[in-house]
């Protein structure tokens, strides 16, 4: 009888490992990076996965002498090294870069998601503490390396973006947007932070961004989802997912765009002055998609998460399901590919890379986690034609790659572009914990 029981056991055993193994297959991806990107991209039918595809690069850093590979023509150097885990930059007037040296503010919860949050966090080189501050680079010689550095604030929260108005640096930390006086040429803020709004902070998107609207006295500020898909529920999304409109004066702000799982970049279109978005997407619906995306954003836009992604395909897994919104989900204008994690955005208008460069957009590609093969992992220049969007069929142009070695380690990690005082591009590395500069030979 022991025995019988002993072969059942084992027999079920088995079979559960069966299952474990045909599910927890990594997802490989049908169509290329290419396919999915552009302003008609493929969008394939959904492979819900109940275990993700695990991929991501292994952080391993930049070696002496080693450095990313630029586009032809361009040309590029360290502009700052020795940093920590730079994330975004801001340029002031005076031509010094402010740079947020910053990471996720520690996890909460355990369990198995927690386990695995951890080890791609170590693994991808996101799992060092936050330094919670903003450095002060200048470059006073103009020889593009920035011969000094101090610590301009620190003592913050995750902090992200940064932008000046009227007389005050912006900073938005994970869960609260602060202010201080400052005037630019100054190396210390030593003034005591100004709350000018709160909002949801931490979770699984973390990243706080923000620039000065068009209308210069408010800014647009960014809040990403807590979860994947509200797989926690809607009551731990309140307030997140959104683009808010902050009214500094007022101590106020409205939600000008909703539906967006992870916003980041944000900026104005040059020619239009419309507000664009940098979103990623959600996960575990295969390898081929859905595509991460830049849109331009008008207030009032639902890009419909959680239930729906790129327009109005809906996402079953998402209970209770939401058909109203279906109609009202605006498709975005251009997709990035599946899984790049676009993260930086700025426009061409101060470029001097060259003529090829001079009307378009520039997206940081931070590298994906749960794609076979990875995505991202290098900064593209997408073309915009005269109206303000890409041009129709144009794909994605590569002008920095070499992130990755020989065996698929992550040298590095593509996030914030700004462009310097001089019209060359500078790129915040936060695994090569190095802000590169690009620049035409």
């Amino acid at each position: 009888m022991r025995q019988r029981i002993l072969i059942g056991l084992a027999l079920v055993l088995a079979l559960l490992g069966g299952l474990y193994l045909y599910f927890a297959q990594p997802d490989q991806a049908q169509l290329s990076v290419a396919a999915v990107s552009g302003r008609t991209p493929r969008i394939e039918q959904p492979r819900a996965q109940i275990v993700p595809t695990i991929a991501v690069a292994k952080a391993v850093g930049w070696k002496a002498g080693e450095a990313p590979t630029p586009a032809a023509g361009l040309t590029v150097k360290a502009f700052a090294a020795g940093l920590d885990h730079p994330r975004w930059m801001y340029r002031l007037p005076n031509g010094d870069v402010l740079v947020a040296e910053t990471n996720s503010p520690p996890r909460e919860g355990g369990g198995i998601t927690g386990l695995v949050m951890t080890y791609l966090m170590d693994k991808g080189g996101a799992g060092v503490p936050s330094a919670n501050r903003i450095t002060l680079l200048r470059d006073a010689n103009g020889d593009g390396v920035a011969e000094s550095r101090s610590v301009l604030l620190s003592g913050l929260n995750s902090p992200f973006g940064m932008a000046l108005l009227d007389g005050y640096l912006y900073v938005a930390d994970t869960d609260k947007l602060l202010r201080f006086p400052f005037k630019p040429g100054e190396t210390k803020i030593t003034a005591k932070p100004e709350t000018i709004v709160t909002y949801p902070g931490g979770g699984n998107h973390w990243a706080r961004n923000i620039i000065v609207a068009e209308d210069g006295k408010s800014l647009y500020l960014t809040v990403g989802s807590s979860s994947n898909i509200a797989e926690n529920g809607m009551a731990a999304e309140r307030g997140r997912a959104n683009i808010l409109q902050v009214y500094p004066d007022q101590k106020g702000y409205r939600i000008y765009a909703a539906g967006t799982r992870n916003p980041n970049g944000l900026a104005l279109e040059p020619h239009t002055n419309a507000l664009w978005v940098t979103v990623n997407e959600r996960d575990m619906l295969g390898s081929d998609g859905p595509p991460d995306y830049m849109s331009a954003v008008e207030a009032g836009d639902n890009f419909g998460w959680p239930w729906y992604y790129w327009g109005g395909y809906p996402d079953r897994r998402v209970k209770p399901e939401n058909p109203g919104l279906q109609q009202y989900s605006k498709r975005p204008d251009y997709a990035l590919g599946p899984h790049t994690a676009s993260l930086g955005l700025v426009f061409a208008a101060e470029s001097r890379l060259g003529g090829q460069y001079m009307n378009g957009a520039f997206v940081g590609q931070h590298g994906s986690w749960n794609r076979q093969p990875v995505s991202g992992y290098k900064v593209i220049y997408i073309p915009f034609g005269e109206k303000g969007f890409p041009i129709p069929n144009v794909k994605p142009v590569d002008v920095l790659t070499g992130f990755l070695d020989q065996d698929g380690n992550a040298r590095g990690r593509p996030v914030g572009v700004i462009f310097d005082a001089t019209g060359s591009l500078l790129v915040a590395d936060d695994v090569g914990n190095v802000i590169w500069r690009v620049s035409s030979k």
